[in-house]
């Protein structure tokens, strides 16, 4: 599934649907422009100058439209400073009266190589021009057009001229607006189709005039951009800039029209600028939104494009390949995190993740004006990551019922609880461990349950099962079954216990002094008196679940030692002792014994003789453990060849006593070693 999501997101990168990337992904791009100011704001262009007909003006020189002849002595006015450029951004579409469209059009004809005047374009899908093009827009048109097969760009099928005879006094650029689905204006349309011709806009020429290009000099480069001299203008397929905005409205140079026309701004102010000129009054109603802000006036917008083209200051959208393979990788190190952690902790390495690709991609952004696709790459790590985490989740909560179920009836629930954290600790197939097992039987208990009644005989059972049951799981043992009046457990599985033999021999002597409360208390009570035997051994079994799949499975312990246990367990009754155990286990623990570290008690450990043991070739020496009376020192006590049992090649040693620690009763808690 997570292959199938990064393959998803992979060929949505490579369509990106507009759908998406106009609703989505430039909103994020909004968000990476106001942290880009936040943190590395660009520069104001000094060499731009934007006079704007503004609410002061229009309280001086009254309401808009102003009359051509006034707008003309504006443009002369910024002449008079020998500005490189003049770029107004004013429809003349319709006649006023002959006097003021001259006076406008003289104006003009002074400095039609610098002075550059809005044209009007309508766009409607589906239209297009057919007709014959006039001189005036034909010698506009961008004569050169490299790939012309991969041209997608905008056509429009009218173009509002302005009437003679502004319309051979200046030259002119569309300012056809394109914004994106939810309203923004983000792109810039550098040119656009009109009948065969390629028109270019208000801000490409003004760029052209102010860098001293000719128009031969400019051609278009068909899905990729505009060459204007030796500057090449990245556009997509449509023909279409990014507009790097420096930020909000008011962030470049502006100054009032009714300042320019008063004089009280000096001509020299204007040498060697560019000089747009333009309306920003409210009741003008030429506002743009922008990234920044819904309220930037559509001069400042067609201004900032020319200082993005002089100073190369592009945002430049990363091919679609790049996309793809920031998507693959991504994609790819979010099923590698997934593979390697555990539910529990992949939320917070995921929001890492995701907190890693929007660093890298705003800096990209930031410091080198590189855009690369932010939604696909977070698309893929939240949703690989949702998945993962969720079948994470469900996996674990699925294990954890599953070892609850198989672990509640043999051990503590404060072992349960540690399986369930570490799963590891409890492999529910098979294998081989060395572990110590406990055999525990009630001495002639079918003979007792034949002479009493089945109630008192369930009652009495429940209530000795209960107390060992409950002893054995003090010392963190392993229950794994009864048969009948026979207790069987074990240690050192499912959790590791290095200590698994002294673990269940201080068991079994708890175990001892629990069933000598109860004989007490049956005494009391005028009830028959049980007593049991218990063996244990240690060695290497196999440790698994074991029965029928999907009907009914039992983790219990299977093996020759197991075998060894139980029959130990039956010797005590010819020894008439209550523990024994093998050599097995006396090797585990005999250190910790003879150095006083393993019991805080008073014990004998009495070797009794070398048996052959049914199904065992090889003799199995035996001991027989019990309590001191207090201030006699802890021993043990090696075994003797014992009388009648044939052991050949055994060797007779005397006993042996060895000191440990001089204390007076068993402790319950396992961990007060």
């Amino acid at each position: 599934m997570p292959l199938l999501i990064t393959i998803v997101f992979g060929a949505l990168t490579v369509r990106n649907p507009a759908v998406i990337d106009e609703h989505l992904e430039t909103l994020l791009v909004d968000y990476r422009f106001k942290v880009r100011n936040f943190l590395s704001p660009p520069p104001v262009p000094r060499n731009i100058v934007i006079v704007a007909i503004d609410e002061k003006s229009l309280s001086v020189y009254g309401r808009w439209p102003w009359t051509r002849s006034l707008q003309a002595e504006l443009i002369e006015k910024v002449f008079e400073g020998n500005p490189r450029v003049v770029a107004v951004d004013i429809f003349y579409a319709e006649p006023e009266s002959p006097e003021a469209d001259r006076e406008l059009a003289e104006t003009g004809g002074r400095y039609k190589d610098r002075l550059v005047i809005a044209l009007g374009v309508e766009v409607e899908k589906g239209k297009k021009f057919n007709g014959e093009i006039d001189d005036t827009i034909y010698d506009l048109a961008i004569p050169g057009i490299e790939n012309i097969g991969y041209l997608r760009s905008i056509e429009a099928y009218r173009v509002l001229l302005p009437p003679e005879p502004i319309a051979s006094s200046a030259t002119f650029g569309h300012v056809y607006p394109l914004p994106d689905r939810d309203g923004k204006l983000r792109w810039e349309v550098l040119y656009v189709k009109y009948g065969e011709e390629y028109l270019p806009s208000l801000a490409l020429q003004t760029a052209r005039i102010a860098m001293g290009i000719p128009p031969e000099n400019v051609r278009i480069v068909g899905g990729t951009g505009v060459m204007a001299g030796r500057v090449f203008i990245p556009t997509d397929k449509f023909g279409r800039l990014h507009i790097n905005y420096i930020g909000r409205e008011g962030s470049m140079i502006f100054k009032s029209a009714a300042d320019v026309l008063s004089g009280g701004i000096p001509a020299e102010f204007f040498r060697d600028k560019i000089v747009f000129i333009g309306t920003t009054a409210m009741a003008t109603y030429d506002l743009k939104n922008t990234p920044f802000s819904a309220n930037m006036p559509g001069v400042e917008k067609n201004a900032t494009v020319v200082a993005n083209i002089l100073s190369g200051d592009f945002i430049k959208k990363t091919p679609a390949y790049i996309d793809l393979m920031v998507v693959v990788l991504t994609g790819f190190i979010a099923l590698l995190i997934g593979q390697r952690r555990r539910a529990l902790y992949l939320s917070l390495v995921y929001m890492v993740l995701v907190a890693v690709i929007i660093i890298i991609n705003q800096a990209l952004f930031t410091y080198y004006g590189v855009r690369v696709n932010l939604l696909y790459p977070l698309l893929t790590v939240v949703s690989e990551g949702t998945f993962i985490i969720s079948c994470g989740y469900f996996v674990e909560e699925k294990r954890a019922r599953e070892i609850r179920r198989m672990f509640s009836s043999y051990v503590t629930e404060k072992v349960v609880d540690e399986l369930i954290k570490n799963p590891d600790m409890a492999r529910l197939g098979g294998e081989r461990k060395e572990i110590t097992v406990l055999f525990s039987d009630i001495v002639d208990f079918t003979r007792f349950s034949e002479a009493h009644a089945p109630e008192e005989v369930v009652a009495m059972l429940n209530e000795y099962l209960a107390a060992m049951t409950e002893i054995i799981f003090k010392w963190e043992g392993t229950l794994d079954k009864f048969v009948g009046d026979e207790i069987v457990a074990f240690w050192g599985a499912p959790m590791e216990q290095e200590d698994h033999a002294g673990l269940a021999v201080r068991c079994a002597l708890n175990m001892v002094k629990r069933l000598e409360e109860l004989q007490q208390k049956w005494r009391s009570e005028g009830k028959p008196v049980l007593d049991a035997g218990i063996g244990i051994n240690t060695g290497e079994v196999v440790v698994g679940n074991i029965g029928a799949e999907g009907k009914k499975m039992d983790y219990t312990v299977i093996g020759d030692h197991v075998n060894v246990g139980a029959r130990v367990e039956a010797l005590t009754r010819k020894y008439n002792t209550r523990i024994m155990i093998t050599e097995f286990t006396l090797n585990r623990i005999r250190d910790l014994v003879t150095r006083g570290i393993l019991y805080r008690t008073n014990i004998s450990i009495r070797g009794l003789e070398r048996v052959t043991v049914r199904g065992k070739e090889k003799p199995v020496e035996i001991y027989e453990v019990g309590f001191l009376t207090s201030g006699t020192a802890s021993r043990i006590q090696e075994c003797e060849k014992a009388p009648g049992v044939p052991t050949p090649g055994y060797n007779a040693e005397p006993c042996v006593s060895k000191e440990g620690n001089d204390d007076s009763d068993i402790q319950a808690d396992p961990d007060s070693a």
